[in-house]
């Protein structure tokens, strides 16, 4: 069974999952900008639009699995509010799940639940990495592939 401390612990990680969005949140906003660039008079790069295609699109999958990981922090923190009916509010959480067609495994129990929690605040941070990269990337090569010419 898991302890109240343990709940606790899980979904003060899984907050974290907040400022992993708002950093993904800067470069799609950035990348949105940089799309937009030709629209509001900028000189476009051949290459640009790529790239922010590439961001914005490792920008959503993040914001899934940040949608995710909040959903989970507040569930665990709820749940760790009451531990002496962890194992109702448990069966009520299974129920509620069930309801909106999502299915379940009846005999999880915390410890897998959680480590799949903090697996989804792994993948999160992955695609957030990812983005990182593109952007990291763009900045390196856009002087040598403002040179090339496609098509």
């Amino acid at each position: 069974m898991a302890s109240e401390m343990h709940l606790r612990l899980i979904a003060a990680m899984l907050r974290r999952g907040k400022a992993l969005d708002r950093a993904s949140s800067a470069l799609s906003l950035l990348a949105l900008v940089i799309g937009l660039g030709p629209l509001l008079g900028f000189m476009a790069l051949s290459t640009g639009a790529a790239v922010c295609i590439a961001l914005l699109a490792c920008g959503l999958i993040q914001k899934y699995y940040a949608l995710r990981v909040a959903l989970d922090a507040e569930l665990l923190a709820s749940l760790a509010a009451a531990p002496e009916q962890l194992d109702r509010r448990t069966a009520e959480l299974d129920q509620a799940l069930a309801s909106l067609g999502r299915q379940i495994e009846p005999a999880r129990s915390w410890e897998q639940r959680t480590q799949g929690a903090v697996r989804l605040l792994r993948l999160q941070a992955l695609w957030l990495a990812l983005q990182l990269l593109v952007a990291l990337a763009a900045i390196v090569l856009m002087p040598w592939l403002s040179h090339i010419r496609f098509g």
